[in-house]
């Protein structure tokens, strides 16, 4: 049979669409291995960026978010993305993958290509650019991959007018189980990949990566969920983050482009075939087999950063990210003597708050104070706290930072820190 690209089929696939048993239930924030952006830099704030997260808390998938198949691709052969693979229940973006009774033939690209396998693909309907990018996963049990990854949807003009690129950058990719092939290795931990895809003047193609940034574990990627994230930075570099991992960084291949990474992309969630013999092919019996077939994508959020000081927009977040908290980096900081006292400083707040700053001298006695809004989000930033004429630098001052809600009061405390200054000449 010869199929349109653009037909989803249905009556070529064995056992059920629905007979599939959902992992543990979820579990809360605190109890998740590392989650959220890394620290912002000085003067900025991470906000969610609602148009490329999702908790998957509903029955279907969001159609003004995403789309349940490839707008540009069909899927590697022998796998072939349908949307009838695709469902959001149980709080999960299921993909399931399954095998087709017989072969199907598609007609795609001018060619006729054979299909056997089902396979499911997810992306954006916008494209994005610099932030960081995170998801939840669980990968299926299979040898169908579990990837995290954006890509641009055409070629751009290159630096000589005459050549032409796209970009790809690979926050994660995975395969479920491991196997006598030689991409085995892909079963665990977390692995990272940026290709420049270039094509010269006289239309030779190139796929330039960089060096690939890999996470080694010892546990399989379907034994449990794991955090991927991926910070793109800018044009040049991005920074990747495997649960509770320290984060390895990453150059962007700069040799045709000084700054290669400099277009938008889309965001896609795939579960697809790799090439064999390099990855096998997953058996009829584990495509069968609801307990390893499906990859359950728990959630996916975006951050941006914005300036800490600016307000936020009218779309307010309404999941809670954080364990709220107002931290200092180090408990003891020095500052020139002065009326004007710099304090750095961290929060996390679910939504807007008010931080009150106090500052005390050696005996306890409290000599300044301020008040600042807490823009919702994970900022970086310096306040100033003003006393009427320099104080001494014979001892040290205590400043303690309280985030509470905004007009609250002492008793709506929800975390308090204290720092020490020590005033210099």
């Amino acid at each position: 049979m010869i199929l349109k690209p653009a037909i989803v089929i249905f009556a070529f696939i064995t056992g059920s669409l629905f007979a599939q048993a959902p992992p543990e239930a979820k579990v809360s924030p605190e109890q998740e291995t590392r989650q959220g952006p890394p620290k912002p830099p000085m003067g900025k704030r991470w906000v969610l960026n609602p148009d490329f997260s999702d908790e998957f808390n509903g029955t279907e998938l969001d159609s003004t978010k995403w789309y349940d198949h490839h707008p540009s691709w069909i899927g590697r052969a022998p796998g072939l993305f349908m949307p009838s693979q695709v469902s959001v229940s149980d709080g999960f973006l299921k993909m399931e993958g399954k095998k087709f009774e017989k072969d199907t033939i598609v007609h795609a690209y001018g060619k006729d290509i054979t299909f056997n396998i089902a396979g499911a693909a997810v992306v954006s309907k916008k494209s994005t650019k610099f932030g960081y990018y995170e998801c939840r996963v669980k990968a299926a049990a299979t040898t169908m991959s579990t990837t995290f990854w954006f890509s641009s949807s055409n070629n751009f003009t290159g630096p000589n007018d005459c050549d032409k690129y796209g970009l790809e950058w690979d926050i994660h990719e995975s395969v479920g189980r491991e196997g006598d092939f030689s991409g085995s290795y892909f079963a665990s931990g977390m692995h990272s990949n940026s290709h420049f895809w270039y094509t010269d003047c006289e239309g030779n193609k190139e796929d330039y990566r960089a060096p690939q940034v890999k996470f080694e574990d010892s546990k399989l990627t379907s034994e449990d969920f794991n955090i991927y994230g991926g910070w793109w930075q800018d044009e040049s570099t991005a920074s990747y983050y495997y649960n509770d991992r320290t984060p390895k960084h990453q150059k962007f291949y700069d040799k045709v482009k000084d700054k290669p990474f400099d277009q938008p992309m889309f965001m896609r969630l795939v579960s697809e075939t790799y090439p064999f013999p390099w990855i096998e092919l997953p058996t009829d019996k584990e495509l069968a087999d609801p307990t390893k077939n499906t990859v359950y994508y728990d959630w996916v959020r975006a951050y941006k950063l914005v300036d800490s000081n600016n307000p936020n927009s009218d779309e307010k977040n309404s999941i809670n990210l954080y364990n709220e908290n107002v931290s200092f980096d180090s408990p003891i900081i020095a500052q020139k003597q002065s009326t004007s006292i710099e304090i750095p400083l961290t929060y996390q707040a679910n939504k807007d708050r008010e931080i009150e700053l106090k500052l005390f001298d050696d005996e306890g006695e409290k000599i300044a104070e301020s008040k600042f809004i807490a823009y919702e989000g994970y900022a970086n930033l310096t306040s100033v706290i003003k006393v009427d004429e320099k104080l001494s630098t014979d001892a040290p001052y205590k400043l303690t930072a309280s985030i509470r809600p905004v007009n609250g009061d002492s008793k709506s405390t929800l975390d308090q820190n204290t720092l020490y200054i020590n005033l210099i000449n």
